[in-house]
């Protein structure tokens, strides 16, 4: 590990060239560069979370934390690994201080692996708007988690404003394991759906993901009923002379209950922010059915006609201020 103090972004390309040197070509093997942003607070829990992800997905990262904007002098410390704590790919955490803070792409594009696609994730409260931030513009995917937010709700319908494709939410990976579920035991089932509802907390943002994703798919009316526990606790689709439901009895399992069959028990475990990146990383693609579940979950189910791609739009937070 090379640890570089109130340095440049050249010497930290420097760093990162010398310590490939000695390590070997690892970037050959490289699938993205993942860009992860956060602030000091988040910071281990980013780590952690990049590490999982880049143990199946072999990436170079670069982790940007954004540590104190407001300070007086601009600054960049970082280290330079090559396996170590953050697995065995390329890293590079970079703290910044001050106005570099809000520049953070003068240090990070000469860092980005070459040919590689790359993905930005900020972890923590998302930007209002994307284009303002261009780490964002500069990414082919871009991953948030509208949970961080202080209103998660005002940030899922900020989300569908400003959706581009190739944006996607956490709160949309966490409602896979609903999704293959309830697809799962429509295998058995022939009859037309006819209603459905979804049980969850309020402003909940998976369970208003996963009401978006039941409209744009069933094409029937989807009820939501709020209930006082965390995350989403049922969902129920009711078809023609009968009924099947998913109901998560404890942290780690469900039940599945359709008319005229027995209850089984299904694993529906809580996962792991590592392995919710993971999934993203999988598709570099446009994800199509995310754009369809927020446009039914924030625009009544208004078609997204989003524009091909972002331009970055520059904003002074100190002259907002002033």
């Amino acid at each position: 590990m090379t640890t570089l103090w109130d340095t440049t972004g050249t010497d930290v390309v420097k760093a990162l060239a010398a310590e490939r040197r000695q390590a070997g070509a690892v970037s050959s093997g490289l699938a993205l560069t993942l860009v992860v942003v956060t602030d000091e607070k988040h910071v281990n829990e980013a780590e952690q979370a990049a590490t999982r992800a880049a143990a199946q997905h072999p990436c170079r990262l670069l982790v940007v934390v954004r540590r104190r904007p407001d300070a007086p002098e601009p600054r960049l410390d970082a280290e330079v690994l090559i396996g170590g704590r953050l697995g065995p790919g390329e890293s590079v955490i970079m703290r910044m201080y001050g106005r570099l803070a809000l520049h953070a792409e003068s240090v990070v594009l000469p860092l980005l692996a070459p040919d590689a696609p790359v993905v930005t994730w900020w972890n923590g409260e998302p930007p209002a708007l994307i284009a303002h931030d261009p780490l964002g513009v500069s990414a082919g995917r871009r991953i948030t988690d509208c949970s961080g937010a202080p209103d998660p709700m005002a940030a899922l319908r900020q989300r569908a404003q400003d959706y581009v494709p190739g944006d996607t939410d956490l709160s949309w990976g966490r409602t896979t394991l609903w999704r293959g579920l309830l697809a799962s035991a429509f295998d058995s089932v022939t009859a037309a759906p006819v209603s459905a509802s979804v049980t969850a907390e309020p402003g909940n943002p998976s369970g208003a993901l996963l009401t978006g994703w039941l409209r744009s798919r069933l094409h029937v009316p989807v009820e939501v009923v709020e209930h006082t526990g965390s995350g989403v606790r049922e969902v129920t689709v009711e078809v023609d002379g009968g009924r099947l439901s998913v109901r998560r009895t404890n942290p780690g399992t469900a039940v599945l209950s359709r008319s005229d069959q027995p209850d089984r028990v299904m694993p529906l475990p809580r996962r792991e922010l590592g392995d919710l990146l993971a999934e993203e990383l999988r598709r570099l693609d446009a994800d199509e059915p995310y754009a369809e579940a927020l446009a039914a979950a924030t625009g009544n189910g208004t078609p997204l006609a989003p524009p091909a791609g972002r331009t970055h739009i520059w904003q002074d937070p100190a002259e907002q201020s002033a």
